[in-house]
C-alpha cells in the first residue's frame, strides 16, 4: 500500500509540471533517493515478542496470541507437573538462591546476618545427607511400637494425641483459628481430616479413570507396608484396611465446595459440646497429649463427621486402628526416609502429576527449609532479591489499586447506599503487607539435628504445631504471616481484612522495574486487584471491616450480588478445562470473581497512573502497543502456562482456581475495555454481547 500511494504522489507531480517547460540540462540527473523505510516501534520493556503468536487474532484467542509461540516452544521439565512463564520460573529463580544461601550455612559459610546459620544449615545439611537416610528405618520402627499400638480408646486418644503433636494427622485434624465471629480471638480448632488421596471425590467416583486410581493407591500402601517388612499377603490386607476407613471418612467429609460456604465451617460447640457429640473418643486424654490439656473454647467445623468418627472408635478393631496410624506416620515421613520408600512415592504420584522424573534431592531440602523455617531463610533472601524500590512501588500500587475500587464503588447502579458505604468502611480498612513481616518469628525451640533428617523433619513439624496451639485463647496476633517471604504467591486473609505480597512474587514477570507502568499494572497490579476484591467475592465480602463473619448487607444489595456472581458461575461452568472435565465454577467462584474484578482494577488505577505520572505517560505511548494493550499482554503473558494432563484433572477436582487459559480469556471477555484496546468487532469470539456479561466490580 505504501508503494502504491508513493507512485501515484509522483505521477501527480509530473502532470502538473507540464505546463512549466522544463530547464535546460547538460546532464542528465539521478533519480530522488527514495525515503527511509519506517522504523518499527521498539516492543514496549517487560513484554516478551518471543511468546506471542501474532499469526493470532487477538479478538478471537487472546491467550494465543499473548502466549502461542511460548506454548510451542516451552517442554514441561521432567521432574515438574507443570511450567508457567509466572509462578515456577519465578520459583525456580528463587530455589537457586536459596540453595546458594543453604549450602553455605551448611559448611559455616552463610551470608552475613543470617538468623538461625546453625540450624538452617544442619537442617538442610541432614537433609542432603542420604546415606544417613538409609539408616533412618530403625528409629522409625521404634517410633511405631511406641506410637501406633493402641488395645483401647483411651490409648488411641493418646496416641492420635502424639502423633497430632507431630504435625501428623490420621482421623481428624486440630491446630487454631479465629473465632469466625470474634476475630481479635484464637480459639481451638477440629477439622475433617484422615485421607491421603487429594479430595474426597477420588474415593466416591465411579468412573474408570478414579477406580484405577484408587487402585493404585491401594498398590501403593501395599508396597510401603512390604517395605516396612510385610509380606505381601499382609500388606496386602494392611492397604486394604486403610482404604476402607479412608472411604468412611471421605463419606462424611465436606466437599471443596461446600467449604467454601464459611457460615459452613462455624460451629462452636467448645469442649463441653464436642465430648458429648463423640463420647467415644477420650477427648482429655487427647487434648493433654496433643498439648492443649485446659483447651476449652473449639469450634467444630463439620459435626457429622465427628459422628462417624464416633462409629469407628466403636466398630474398628484395634488391629486395624494400628495399621491405619501406622500407614499415616509412615507416609508423612517419607521425605526423611531412605530412597526406596522415596522412590516408592514418586511412582505413584505420577498418577496424580504425570511428572517424568523425581524432583532432585537439593530442590526437596530446599522446599522443605522454607517451609519449616522460612523466616530464618528469608532474611538473606530477602537482602539478595527485595530492594526498598520494589517496595516503595508495590506500595503506590497497590494505594492506586485500592482508589480504583472506591472509584468503582461510586459506578455501582445495583449496590445501594447503606451496603455501599459499609464496603467503603471495610475497604479502607484493609491492612497492606508488603514484602516481608515486621516481626521475624523466633526458633529458637525449634530442635535440628545434624545427624538425623528424621529426627530434624519431626522437630520442625512439632515446632510448628505447639507455635499454633499456643495461639489458643490469646489476642490475635495482627503482625503474623501465613507465608514465607520467598514464596511466589500473594493473599488475601478475610478475618486480617489484609492483603499480604510476600518479596517472592514481586519479580518479573509479576513486578520489573524496567517494565513500562502498564506492563506492571496488567501483571502485579492485576494480582493486587485480585487480592483487594477478595475482601469483596462470595466468601470474602461475608466478613466485615474488623474481620468478623457478619451479614452487613441489606437484602436488596445482596440479592443483586447472587445474581451477578450466578453469571459468572455458568458462565465458567462451560469452559472445559481437560479432555471429558469442565472447569468448576462453583468451586472456582471466588477466584474467578476476583479475576474479573482484579483486571477491571488493574486498567482503571493503570489509567489514573499515566494521568498522574505524564512521563511514564510518554514512554508507554512511545512503543509499539499503546498502554491499554500493554496492561492486557502483561497480564496474559504472566500466566503462560502448560499443564500434564493428569495434574490438569487433579486441579479441576482440587484447585479453586480456574485453568490458566480462562484465567486469561474468561475476565477479558467480559471486559469492554479490552474489546476497544483491540478494536475487537462485536461479534468476535473473545467478545461477549453485552447481555451475556458478567460483572460484579
Amino acid at each position: 500500500m505504501r508503494k502504491a500511494l508513493l507512485a501515484a504522489c509522483c505521477l501527480m507531480a509530473s502532470a502538473c509540471k507540464t505546463a512549466t517547460p522544463a530547464p535546460s540540462q547538460t546532464e542528465p540527473q539521478a533519480p530522488p533517493a527514495p525515503p527511509p523505510p519506517a522504523q518499527p516501534l521498539p516492543m514496549p520493556a517487560g513484554l516478551d515478542a518471543s511468546a506471542m503468536n501474532e499469526q493470532a487474532n487477538p479478538c478471537d484467542d487472546f491467550y494465543e496470541y499473548a502466549c502461542g509461540n511460548w506454548m510451542k516452544t516451552t517442554e514441561i521439565p521432567a521432574d515438574r507437573p507443570r511450567w508457567s512463564r509466572g509462578f515456577d520460573s519465578i520459583t525456580a529463580r528463587n530455589e537457586e538462591i536459596l540453595r546458594n544461601i543453604l549450602e553455605a550455612a551448611s559448611t559455616g559459610k552463610a551470608p552475613e546476618g543470617t538468623p538461625y546459620a546453625q540450624k538452617l544449615g544442619d537442617f538442610y545439611g541432614s537433609c542432603m545427607d542420604e546415606a544417613k537416610l538409609e539408616a533412618s528405618l530403625p528409629a522409625l520402627k521404634a517410633d511405631l511400637a511406641k506410637l501406633t499400638v493402641a488395645k483401647d480408646a483411651k490409648a488411641l486418644a493418646q496416641q492420635v494425641g502424639t502423633l497430632h503433636a507431630r504435625a501428623v494427622f490420621p482421623f481428624f485434624r486440630f491446630s487454631s483459628n479465629n473465632d469466625l465471629k470474634d476475630a481479635s480471638q484464637m480459639i481451638g480448632e477440629v477439622d475433617q481430616g484422615g485421607l491421603s488421596l487429594p479430595d474426597k471425590d477420588y474415593y466416591l467416583r465411579d468412573d474408570e479413570k478414579s477406580k484405577a486410581l484408587r487402585g493404585a493407591f491401594v498398590e501403593h500402601a501395599k508396597n510401603v507396608f512390604v517395605l516396612l517388612g510385610e509380606t505381601p499377603d499382609v500388606a496386602a490386607k494392611s492397604a486394604a484396611t486403610v482404604m476402607e476407613v479412608e472411604t468412611a471418612l471421605a463419606k462424611v467429609s465436606q466437599s471443596r465446595v461446600e467449604r467454601r460456604e464459611p457460615k459452613n465451617l462455624y460451629h462452636r460447640l467448645d469442649r463441653k459440646g464436642l465430648k458429648a457429640e463423640t463420647p467415644a473418643f477420650p477427648w482429655d486424654v487427647y487434648f493433654t497429649a496433643v498439648g492443649a490439656k485446659d483447651v476449652q473454647a473449639l469450634n467444630v467445623t463439620h459435626p457429622p463427621f465427628f459422628k462417624e468418627l464416633e462409629r469407628l472408635v466403636r466398630t474398628t478393631p484395634p488391629a486395624e486402628w494400628k495399621t491405619y496410624l501406622t500407614w499415616h506416620y509412615v507416609s508423612s515421613s517419607i521425605p526423611a526416609l531412605p530412597k526406596a520408600f522415596q522412590d516408592e512415592r514418586f511412582r505413584f504420584s505420577q498418577n496424580l502429576t504425570g511428572a517424568k522424573e523425581d524432583t532432585v534431592r537439593w530442590k526437596k531440602c530446599v522446599r522443605y527449609t522454607n517451609a519449616g523455617l522460612g523466616e530464618a531463610l528469608a532474611r538473606p533472601f530477602i537482602a539478595q532479591t527485595f530492594g526498598a524500590d520494589g517496595k516503595a512501588t508495590t506500595q503506590q500500587m497497590v494505594v492506586e489499586l485500592e482508589k480504583a475500587f472506591e472509584r468503582d464503588l461510586d459506578t455501582l447502579t445495583w449496590m445501594d447506599a447503606p451496603t455501599k458505604e459499609q464496603a467503603l468502611v471495610k475497604a479502607r480498612k484493609i491492612v497492606n503487607k508488603i514484602g516481608y513481616p515486621d516481626q521475624w518469628r523466633n526458633y529458637d525451640a525449634v530442635k535440628v539435628d545434624r545427624g538425623s533428617f528424621l529426627a530434624s523433619w519431626t522437630g520442625v513439624n512439632a515446632f510448628e504445631q505447639a507455635r499454633q496451639l499456643a495461639k489458643i485463647g490469646k489476642p490475635v496476633d495482627k503482625n503474623e504471616w501465613l507465608m514465607s517471604p520467598p514464596t511466589v504467591n500473594a493473599y488475601y486473609n478475610p478475618p486480617f481484612n489484609e492483603i499480604v505480597f510476600p518479596a517472592g512474587i514481586l519479580q518479573p514477570p509479576f513486578f520489573d522495574r524496567e517494565a513500562t507502568a502498564p506492563v506492571n499494572f496488567g501483571a502485579m497490579g492485576m494480582v493486587v486487584g485480585h487480592e483487594v476484591t477478595h475482601g469483596f467475592d462470595d466468601e470474602g465480602r461475608q466478613y466485615d471491616a474488623e474481620g468478623n463473619l457478619r451479614d452487613w448487607w441489606t437484602p436488596a444489595s445482596d440479592s443483586a450480588f447472587r445474581e451477578r456472581v450466578a453469571c459468572v458461575k455458568t458462565q465458567y461452568d462451560g469452559y472445559t478445562a481437560v479432555d471429558d472435565l469442565k472447569v468448576n465454577g462453583a468451586l472456582t467462584l471466588g477466584e474467578n470473581v476476583a479475576d474479573l474484578g482484579g483486571l477491571k482494577l488493574a486498567h482503571s488505577a493503570m489509567e489514573e497512573w499515566l494521568r498522574k505520572n505524564p512521563e511514564e505517560a510518554k514512554r508507554a505511548s512511545g512503543s509499539r502497543f499503546t498502554p491499554s494493550q500493554q496492561l492486557f499482554l502483561g497480564y496474559a503473558q504472566s500466566w503462560c502456562s502448560k499443564t500434564r494432563d493428569a495434574f490438569a484433572r487433579q486441579l479441576v477436582l482440587v484447585d479453586p482456581h480456574s485453568p490458566p487459559y480462562w484465567r486469561v480469556n474468561g475476565p477479558v471477555g467480559n471486559l469492554p475495555e479490552f474489546q476497544r484496546a483491540f478494536s475487537c468487532r462485536a461479534d468476535a469470539k473473545m467478545v461477549r454481547p453485552p447481555a451475556e456479561r458478567c460483572e460484579v466490580w
